[in-house]
């Protein structure tokens, strides 16, 4: 058997916000859409692969959710990263949009990493190879 990523997920505290900021913002595209009990299953995909893995903007309804997340914004960890062709013109252009920055980008080896606040209870890290 050989297993492969399909969807993965982020908690967010509210799923239309959560929607505009990583389709607005960081260029996904919505994937699917439907709706479940007070919630949606709501997805978004990468402009440049829309069959490829789906990112779950999965509400934090349980509380184990929301401990989580805090500790872990309160430690500036990031929930996840996603892969950009320049970090450096990334931060610039999503600065210009008002995005906030907990980490301006730097370089850590072999990838230059900055790490954004996703408006939605989450810090995401954006790296590209230095």
């Amino acid at each position: 058997m050989q297993a492969r990523i399909n969807v993965t997920s982020v908690f967010v505290d509210d799923q239309a916000k959560a929607l505009a900021f990583y389709t607005e913002k960081l260029g996904f595209l919505p994937k699917t859409d439907v709706p479940v009990g007070e919630h949606r299953w709501l997805t978004v995909v990468g402009a440049d692969a829309p069959d490829g893995v789906e990112l779950l903007l999965e509400p934090d309804e349980h509380p184990a959710a929301k401990a989580y997340m805090r500790a872990l914004v309160e430690d500036g960890i990031p929930a996840t990263s996603f892969a950009v062709d320049d970090v450096v013109a990334a931060h610039r252009e999503l600065e210009a949009q008002g995005v906030r920055f907990t980490q301006p980008p730097t370089p850590m080896g072999p990838v230059v990493t900055a790490v954004l606040d996703d408006t939605c209870g989450n810090l995401i890290m954006i790296a590209s190879p230095a």
